[in-house]
């Protein structure tokens, strides 16, 4: 599975969530946070949406809010 990408931005506790339940899951060294306020596109994509995971291979992406199952799905982990 290829990297991911946490988009976020600052102060936002959901996002924080979401870093908490990638750190859990042992995805620590294989996510890239994206702050959203310093690209206009992105701001506009996901400003009412954050945070969103999304897999670099396949371009899926998972809403907020998720949990565990949602994650392991996500990633095809799930057993």
């Amino acid at each position: 599975m290829g990297q991911l990408l946490l988009y976020y931005t600052e102060h936002c506790h959901l996002c924080d969530e979401a870093e908490t339940l990638l750190q859990i899951a042992g995805l620590g060294d294989r996510y890239l946070k994206v702050e959203i306020e310093n690209d206009p596109g992105l701001l506009e994509l996901y400003e009412i949406h954050i945070p969103v995971l999304k897999r670099v291979d396949n371009n899926k992406e998972l809403f907020w809010p998720f949990g565990q199952r949602e994650l392991a799905l996500f990633l095809g982990t799930e057993t």
